[in-house]
């Protein structure tokens, strides 16, 4: 699997793993907000919320040398901590979107968790092993596909069907679900997802031609599509709103457009993962305790960069 990393954040790890302490603590600084507000969200107590972080980041520095930039610095850790948290609650399944658990029996059976797999460093390295050169290369140019899809709905502005493509292959919500929210025809529904996937097809032909072989157009049926497209989307959080977009929508300075469209991600969708940088970000002007658990975290952890 390549790196995907940033520069910016390649030339963070690269400075923690050469045992700065100084690194470590901005990577502390950077990331500890927006877990504590994911794990507060999943549990009841702060103070058990407080302890998985401070593990989440324990077992990060620990893994140094497996990790390997197959996801963003953010994704590896909320894997991290989130397999902890189903861990901690014994195997409890941890929602993605908080629209999964407002539908009951409307989420389609998922047959794996890509963000849980890239939780510890030997499932991550047996389930990208398991992959030939070839099928790197093929899931690389769908995920590619996918997200050059998505950035084309934002681009045009085209916030219903990417609304609706979040819906089927993020949350995984059957159609009729999807029409309800969407105030569409479920027939819509139906005819978006068809004309993403060809557009898939489409674009993963032209870029692998034909290495793309029969077998491994799963992705176009209706049993394999779902389960793939959602495991990608998940690994690459695809759909993600920037911290930075999350700080205009605070501040009320999006387009309306936009803002409608972050809103219903945020609070109709409720994607788990931009809702803790919404919270760290509007705890960032109080002091809730947050120095408190960055001074453990560095405690427990900082001995352990030289040893990684």
């Amino acid at each position: 699997m390549p790196n995907i990393l940033t520069e910016a954040e390649q030339y963070l790890l690269d400075q923690i793993r050469q045992g700065r302490p100084q690194a470590w603590e901005q990577f502390v600084d950077r990331y500890q907000g927006r877990l504590e507000a994911f794990a507060r969200s999943k549990l009841r107590t702060p103070s058990d919320a407080e302890d998985l972080v401070q593990d989440a980041f324990m077992s990060f520095v620990q893994s140094l040398g497996a990790f390997r930039g197959q996801a963003s610095l953010e994704t590896y850790l909320f894997a991290i901590l989130r397999r902890k948290i189903i861990n901690w609650g014994r195997g409890r399944k941890s929602s993605i979107c908080l629209l999964q658990d407002a539908l009951p029996g409307g989420v389609q059976d998922d047959s794996g968790d890509a963000a849980d797999r890239l939780a510890a460093p030997d499932q991550t390295a047996s389930w990208y092993v398991r992959r030939d050169e070839d099928n790197e290369r093929q899931h690389l140019a769908l995920a590619e596909a996918m997200q050059d899809l998505l950035d084309g709905f934002k681009q045009s502005l085209n916030f219903r069907d990417l609304k609706i493509t979040e819906m089927l292959f993020y949350c995984r919500l059957r159609n009729k679900d999807i029409a309800d929210i969407a105030g569409v025809r479920e027939n819509h529904v139906a005819v978006t997802k068809h004309r993403y996937l060809k557009q898939l097809s489409d674009r993963m032909t032209a870029v692998l031609g034909s290495s793309l072989s029969a077998c491994d157009d799963s992705f176009l049926t209706a049993e394999g599509s779902d389960a793939m497209l959602c495991a990608i989307w998940q690994e690459r959080r695809l759909s993600c709103l920037k911290r930075s977009t999350i700080g205009a929508y605070l501040l009320g300075t999006l387009e309306p457009d936009w803002h409608d469209y972050v809103t219903f991600h945020l609070e109709r969708l409720g994607c788990q993962f931009c809702c803790a940088n919404l919270e760290d970000l509007r705890r960032q002007t109080t002091d809730d305790g947050t120095r408190r658990l960055h001074d453990r975290i560095m405690e427990s952890t900082v001995g352990f960069l030289r040893k990684s």
